[in-house]
C-alpha cells in the first residue's frame, strides 16, 4: 500500500503563484509515474501534470508554461510550481500514482485551490 499526503493549497489572487507537494509513504517503491489532477465544482476530474520516474514531465495544454511538476526521487515527493494562476485554476487538486505491481490507483485527499479575480 502506499499513501499520498498534499499540502501546499490554498487562496491566491490571480496572476499569484502557489506550490504544491504530495508525499508518497508505505510502499513507495511500487509506484513510478507520479500525476496531478484538479476537479472543480460541476466538472470532470481533469489530469493537470504528469512526471516520470526519469523526469519526463507531460502537460495540460491549459496549464502549460504556467505549472511545473517535479520530484524528489530520494523524498518521495512531487511538487507542482503554479504561476500565473487564473480563476478557472479554481479547483481540488490531487496527487496520485498507479502501482506497478497491482495496477491499483492511488489518490491524495486532495488540496483546495482558490484564485480570485
Amino acid at each position: 500500500q502506499v499513501q499520498l499526503v498534499e499540502s501546499g493549497g490554498g487562496l491566491v489572487q490571480a496572476g499569484g503563484s502557489l506550490r504544491l507537494s504530495c508525499a508518497a509513504s508505505g510502499s513507495a517503491f511500487r509506484i513510478k509515474n507520479m500525476r496531478w489532477y484538479r476537479q472543480a465544482p460541476g466538472k470532470q476530474r481533469e489530469l493537470v501534470a504528469s512526471i516520470t520516474s526519469g523526469g519526463s514531465t507531460n502537460y495540460a495544454a491549459s496549464v502549460k508554461g504556467r505549472f511545473t511538476i517535479s520530484r524528489d526521487n530520494a523524498k518521495n515527493t512531487v511538487s507542482l510550481q503554479m504561476n500565473s494562476l487564473k480563476p478557472e485554476d479554481t479547483a481540488m487538486y490531487y496527487c496520485a500514482a498507479r502501482d506497478i505491481i497491482t495496477f491499483q490507483y492511488y489518490w491524495g485527499q486532495g488540496t483546495q485551490v482558490t484564485v480570485s479575480s
